[in-house]
């Protein structure tokens, strides 16, 4: 039994002795520390994003790694951190990354929870609506005007108390169709979702003032679809094809009982797609950035239905329904109505709990007589824009005590001057304004606190911030010494060009005109007619009749493995054989060919350029290792890679 217990101790002291400590330094760049669970949390991080293996080797990607620092340390000796540019675009970055650590995430869970049933559910409802400034404190003649309103709509239908009270200007009343979460302000969606089928809500307040709401009906909200397309883009390489016409002509086929897919890979100019018989990925309404396509998509009704051709911004669409599937699971829609909740205005609530905690982990502390004091100095004029403080302000005056730092009396008044326009020519009251106003500056003074420490209090924020800090960096580093330069040096472009011609070549291309058809006995017929000397429109016109679309030509300069071309095409002038692909068959009349060769530097510019640009980065990482001295420590290198083998 001690044998055993001495055993186990040895091999947790071993397994102990392996784990990388968090003061653990990899190596140095110039003394300057690079520390080995940075490398770790990176190299875990993009493991599965690699697609070359030997990235994944611990010493090849120890070595990107170690480049990656000495691009960073460049760039700072450089002082691209300090460019007016890259500051802006990092504190907008900061801003944004921000907001995904400022919540609650209890009361965020119970939110996306809640979300979750409401984008799931739409609701059919009419309201009426009695503005309402909402600073104004006493509302109670509003309220008991909504009551009445209430009691008329219950006793005379809602269409009779529209038709009497709506002017559009104090009072709405409109009917608002159906709508689910997210598509009004959250106290009329939490009380439109909760009043019964058939009643009227008890009057409610918004920003907008006081409302009812009468609730028609309720019903589950569309699910998901999946859908193929065939895309006639309204960009043309080929000014003599219309688009309309040709979606049309496909269509057409389509009709004439051709394959769907075989017709989207032969002529989609969606190319994402059409490789796939036009299959598109399952997406749920509001999600793609074309209404028209979600309409028609969501309008078919049995899979296999397809829609007649019909446009949107993009081009010309023919879509075929493959499913529909219903709402999807909490899950998978989690992350993306978190995003919307903390956008939304459910993020006051949020803020209002977030706060709560953090007022108790800083030992905020209010001072009532602060208060009181711009309670005394504030009058009507404030809401004339003519209001100032009195010439003995006292501007050191503590309203707000946060941690080790404290707001203001001065910090209030700069707050109060500047929402100042925002009551011009309103008669709110005096009193609910400046709570109102206290509340929104002692809420965001607790929470600029939290976002100023929240780097050094929190690891993963830490991190991310430093990654993009870093990466932003590189990408103004790389666009300076590699891109830029490889662009505008036209000289240095040119040598390379001429050293490393034989790597960009034209494979065989065929200026040519590829005639389709469902039907081997058509393509046989037009294949003759081609031998015979008749032209490709005089064919189109003889084979095209009695609102028949028979045959299809495609007319471009089409290059070896173009997945247009048949396979086993043979690169020659004159008629070619027949052809089965895409599941159709195929004749092509070559008008010429033109063979393989090399590529003028404006035929391959792209390409070079690219090349170009590795070529030179390549030798600068060479001359910044010269540059920077960098030394790596062996035994934490030992550990690094030890950690790793057991994850």
């Amino acid at each position: 039994m001690k044998l055993l217990v001495t055993t186990v101790f040895l091999c947790f002291t071993v397994f102990l002795q392996a784990q990388v400590k968090d003061n653990d330094v990899l190596f140095t760049v110039d003394d300057e520390p690079v520390m080995a669970s940075e490398f770790i949390r990176v190299y875990n991080k993009n493991l599965d994003l690699v697609k070359d293996e030997t990235q994944k080797d611990v010493d090849a990607y120890l070595d990107l790694f170690v480049n990656y620092q000495l691009k960073v340390k460049e760039a700072r000796r450089l002082e691209l951190d300090k460019d007016p540019k890259y500051l802006r675009e990092f504190n907008n970055y900061k801003r944004q990354l921000t907001k995904n650590y400022m919540s609650d995430s209890k009361v965020t869970d119970a939110l996306v929870k809640e979300a979750y049933e409401r984008t799931t559910n739409d609701v059919k409802a009419s309201h009426i609506l009695v503005r309402l400034d909402e600073t104004q404190a006493d509302t109670l003649e509003v309220y008991n005007q909504l009551l009445e309103l209430r009691e008329r709509v219950i006793n005379e239908g809602y269409e009779a108390v529209q038709k009497d009270v709506h002017n559009g200007k104090t009072i709405f009343a409109e009917d608002l169709g159906y709508f689910g979460g997210f598509k009004m302000v959250y106290p009329f969606e939490t009380a439109a979702f909760s009043t019964p089928v058939g009643e009227v809500s008890m009057p409610f307040r918004t920003r907008f003032g006081y409302h009812i709401v009468k609730v028609f009906e309720k019903r589950k909200s569309l699910g998901e679809v999946t859908v193929a397309h065939i895309m006639v883009s309204n960009k043309q390489k080929d000014s003599t094809l219309n688009p309309e016409t040709r979606i049309n002509q496909i269509y057409k086929k389509i009709q004439q009982g051709e394959k769907f897919e075989s017709l989207a890979k032969q002529f989609s100019d969606d190319k994402s797609s059409s490789k796939k018989g036009g299959l598109l990925s399952p997406f749920t309404g509001g999600q793609l950035s074309s209404r028209a396509f979600e309409d028609m998509a969501f309008s078919l009704e049995n899979g296999g239905d397809i829609s007649k051709p019909f446009k949107t911004d993009y081009g010309w669409h023919i879509i075929k329904l493959i499913r529909k599937k219903g709402i999807q699971p909490f899950e998978e829609v989690k992350a993306e109505l978190q995003n919307r909740v903390k956008r939304d205005s459910r993020s006051k609530l949020i803020n209002s709990a977030l706060v709560k905690k953090l007022a108790a982990k800083y030992n905020v502390k209010e001072h009532e007589e602060g208060l009181a004091y711009f309670q005394s100095i504030l009058n009507d004029s404030y809401f004339k824009q003519a209001w100032k403080a009195p010439e003995d302000f006292n501007n050191d005056g503590v309203l707000i005590g946060i941690g080790d730092t404290t707001v203001t009396y001065k910090d209030f008044l700069a707050h109060l001057m500047k929402n100042q326009r925002n009551y011009y020519n309103r008669r709110p009251d005096l009193k609910a304004v400046l709570n109102k106003e206290y509340k929104a500056l002692y809420e965001a003074q607790v929470l600029k606190y939290h976002e100023d420490n929240l780097e050094f209090e929190n690891e993963d924020f830490a991190f991310v911030l430093k990654e993009y800090r870093d990466g932003l960096l590189l990408f103004d580093l790389m666009e300076k010494e590699v891109w830029n330069a490889a662009s505008k040096d036209s000289v240095g472009l040119q040598e390379f060009f001429d050293k490393n011609r034989s790597n960009y070549v034209w494979k065989d291309r065929a200026d040519a005109v590829i005639i389709s058809s469902a039907s081997k006995q058509d393509i046989e017929k037009v294949k003759s007619e081609l031998e015979n000397g008749s032209s490709v429109e005089n064919i189109m016109t003889a084979m095209n009749t009695g609102g028949e679309l028979n045959v299809l030509p495609t007319a471009d300069v089409f290059e070896d493995g173009n997945s247009t071309l048949p396979n086993n095409f043979k690169f020659k002038e004159g008629v070619s054989e027949i052809y089965n692909h895409n599941d159709a068959f195929h004749v092509v009349k070559v008008n010429a060919i033109l063979p393989a060769g090399n590529k003028t530097l404006e035929e391959a510019r792209g390409k070079v350029v690219s090349d170009y640009q590795n070529y030179i980065e390549t030798n600068w990482v060479k001359d910044l290792n010269n540059r920077f001295k960098v030394k790596i420590n062996p035994s934490v290198l030992k550990r690094v890679k030890k950690q790793i083998q057991k994850q």
